[in-house]
């Protein structure tokens, strides 16, 4: 008799795991082998678990233990993926995120689907006893590109200031490199503490920023974009390339690069190497409403709609509640001030 059991198990090879999630529609870098294995390297604890049916994978999720102060969660961004419209997978899939943070010791899990976001996604969420969180997890409105466009078509779609910059900078010799040393990120840390001490933010430490790099680099899922004029750094990007997806992580420019900017011509190269590699959509990621004038990202966001992005929203990030009782007496009220303070929800 044929065997029609599910099963949920734990994967520990990147062959497996990466098979399945680069096959799917909405894979991303978040859900990568390399993305949880950079926060096992963290320290932190990590769990990547699958849904089997006859011995075929049919759902994934991954995540990682964040040790917070508000209360410590296991943090599944990106994920998980699977076919949500098989309720009996969906069911089991967060019924075992909840036992995996209990597990861990969490107060909560905290998941952000890549699940494009509707009424439909929202009542989706609190039937699976899912609580909107009060802050993010990872970007839930995004600038994206359809690469299955040919180059002069995306061209084309770009705002015209946008094209210009791309062409003035390649007339005036604006040089753009490639790297996958890990090596490299350190002249891409220091740009970026510098900047943080002008504008007034804390950056990514250097450790941070290496060992998350070189685990996608190694893997040629990862590379740095340099920009120069005249020897002189005004820009670089830090590029993950992952299944269908090329997505744009970081980015720090310096005092130069306010002058010239190379960030638009750096952008054209890495969708050039993303058709390249087969990928068929460029993740701007992060990007706030046009209307959201005094957001802290509204300038990023207008410089990523030059590109022609088309916009999409995720379902924002849902949390599963372990521990009511200090769920409710710290990490939500933190979180909520939090939110308000920063204006990022």
């Amino acid at each position: 008799m044929k065997n029609t059991n599910y099963e949920i198990i734990d994967i520990e090879s990147r062959k497996q795991w990466d098979n399945f999630v680069t096959n799917r529609p909405e894979a991303n870098f978040l859900q990568s082998f390399s993305f949880i294995e950079f926060h096992k390297r963290l320290g932190h604890k990590i769990t990547r678990r699958a849904v089997t049916h006859d011995g075929q994978i049919v759902a994934v999720y991954s995540g990682y233990r964040e040790p917070a102060r508000r209360g410590a969660h296991l943090a599944i961004p990106g994920g998980p993926l699977m076919e949500w419209a098989d309720m009996q997978v969906v069911r089991m899939v967060f019924r075992d995120i909840e036992a995996q943070a209990a597990k861990m010791n969490c107060v909560f899990a905290r998941v952000r689907p890549q699940l494009e976001k509707s009424t439909k996604s929202m009542q989706l969420m609190k039937t699976l006893g899912a609580k909107k969180a009060p802050m993010y997890l990872s970007v839930e409105h995004a600038g994206v590109l359809d690469l299955t466009k040919p180059e002069d078509e995306l061209l084309a779609s770009m705002r015209r200031q946008t094209r210009y910059t791309i062409r003035r900078t390649e007339k005036d010799g604006v040089k753009i490199s490639t790297t996958k040393d890990p090596e490299a990120i350190r002249s891409f840390f220091d740009i970026e503490v510098a900047t943080a001490k002008r504008q007034k933010f804390i950056p990514f430490s250097f450790r941070f920023l290496q060992t998350q790099f070189d685990e996608f680099a190694k893997h040629n899922e990862a590379l740095l974009y340099t920009a120069k004029y005249e020897g002189e750094v005004l820009a670089q990007n830090f590029m993950i390339f992952y299944g269908p997806e090329a997505s744009y992580h970081y980015a720090v420019s310096t005092e130069a690069g306010t002058k010239i900017s190379g960030s638009p011509l750096m952008h054209l190269h890495a969708i050039r190497e993303a058709k390249k590699r087969g990928c068929i959509r460029y993740n701007f990621w992060g990007i706030v409403d046009e209307d959201d004038t005094k957001h802290r990202f509204f300038g990023v966001s207008t410089f990523k709609r030059g590109f022609g992005v088309t916009e999409l929203k995720y379902t924002p990030a849902h949390d599963l509640v372990v521990n009511p009782l200090k769920y409710y007496a710290l990490t939500w009220p933190v979180e909520a001030l939090r939110a308000r303070i920063r204006h990022v929800k």
